[in-house]
């Protein structure tokens, strides 16, 4: 049986190279670029004013000059006409061009405007020196021109959106969005508005995963629900085979009417695995159908909701951002001190529903009140999960183990 990182891989091995789209930068929030973008000027493009003042030869204040002749105002927007020469200051706004002569800024609140006079403006520094360079941000600065301004891979928000509408690209090739189709089985399923006959229970998996898909960034496509019926699963299936992703809730362990896995086969469904060590989730399926316009990564997942919830965020949510070519895709585990003891019992690596906490730079880790995959109350509280290896054991209070925060 295939553990959690080895399944991981082979998630990743199957999906194909990204698909990219042209689009207009405004377009592009949450999306991911798809080739690296590289600037084709400086940042700043000029020397720049960091504060509102005067700019001056440092020299010149800490050789003892402080009354200085004012020769021109630049405000942002606009170009200096003179250069400034020894006793000159120009009078300067934030963002302005810095005049020719000039290595600093002296702020408007260490300066005194004194009255015209014959000589005619004049400006008092209270400043007792400068340093080069002073309020001054030089001329590509804090980037050159020729140099990479973000990577292929990188999910774009809003800090990224501005430096590449700095850059002037108003267009910029992404990952598409890949379309996800969610199909739940089952006869004991009812849609969540009606009411429950003996032995039913509400389809909750589908808002669950299309949530997750929402939140992952991806397009969900939810099909309702496919009865143990083999042609009514048939049919659905192959209305999901249409999609980037089909996911499947239930019908992949061993019981008798677990139909998945033989209809996805008759779809022409390549499998790649079934079954996982992993708790909970172990009856994953995956696999893939294999077309030349666009394949279809399947994904079997368990019905009970917390086994479904899990596999997404290890598996699916992998896929998803492989499909969209984001830089990392598998999911990021971090460290957490246990805030109560925990006995271990389980030979499979378990992914316990967890509430993580960081405060007074440290992250902390509580286990819920889990009772098994299909306690979905449990998870309620939680917003990632705890990791306990595949070796039963006793854990202690404030013990450092591995967790991973839901959406990462």
């Amino acid at each position: 049986m295939l553990s959690v990182s080895e399944a991981i891989q082979q998630v990743k091995d199957a999906v194909v190279g990204v698909t990219a789209q042209t689009r207009d930068l405004h377009e592009c929030w949450g999306l991911t670029l798809a080739s690296s973008i590289v600037g084709e000027m400086d940042s700043p493009p000029f020397d720049k004013a960091l504060m509102d003042g005067y700019a001056i030869r440092s020299a010149d204040l800490n050789s003892g000059i402080r009354e200085f002749e004012v020769i021109e105002e630049v405000t942002a927007g606009a170009v200096p006409q003179k250069t400034v020469a020894a006793g000159q200051a120009t009078r300067i706004m934030t963002g302005a061009p810095i005049p020719s002569g000039v290595d600093a800024v002296i702020k408007v609140e260490d300066t005194e405007l004194l009255p015209n006079n014959s000589n005619g403006q004049r400006v008092h520094i209270r400043a007792a020196a400068a340093r080069p360079e002073q309020n001054v941000l030089r001329r590509g600065a804090t980037f050159r021109a020729g140099s990479q301004v973000l990577p292929a891979g990188r999910m774009l928000r809003a800090q990224e959106l501005a430096a590449l509408a700095e850059m002037g690209a108003s267009r910029v090739a992404v990952a598409r969005l890949p379309e996800v189709a969610v199909l739940a089985t089952g006869d004991e399923l009812v849609g969540i508005a009606e009411p429950l006959g003996p032995g039913q229970i509400r389809n909750s998996n589908e808002t669950m995963l299309v949530a997750q898909i929402r939140e992952a960034g991806a397009l969900p496509r939810p099909l309702g629900i496919a009865r143990d019926d083999r042609q009514h699963l048939r049919e659905r299936i192959l209305r999901g085979l249409e999609s980037d992703f089909l996911l499947l809730s239930g019908g992949v362990s061993a019981g008798v009417l677990d139909l998945v896995p033989s209809e996805l086969a008759h779809a022409g469904v390549e499998k790649v695995f079934h079954q996982v060590n992993v708790k909970p989730g172990k009856p994953l399926w995956f696999g893939v159908l294999r077309r030349a316009e666009r394949p279809c990564l399947v994904f079997g997942l368990p019905g009970n909701p917390v086994s479904s919830m899990v596999c997404f965020e290890l598996f699916v949510r992998t896929a998803l951002r492989r499909f969209m070519g984001v830089e990392r895709a598998e999911p990021t585990r971090t460290k957490a001190k246990l805030l109560h003891a925990h006995r271990h019992k389980d030979d499979r690596e378990t992914f316990f529903p967890a509430a993580l906490d960081v405060s007074g730079g440290e992250q902390t880790v509580r286990l819920m009140n889990w009772h098994g995959s299909s306690d979905l109350q449990s998870t309620v509280d939680a917003n990632g999960m705890a990791v306990f290896p595949a070796l039963p054991r006793d854990y202690s209070e404030h013990e450092t183990i591995d967790v991973i925060r839901w959406g990462k």
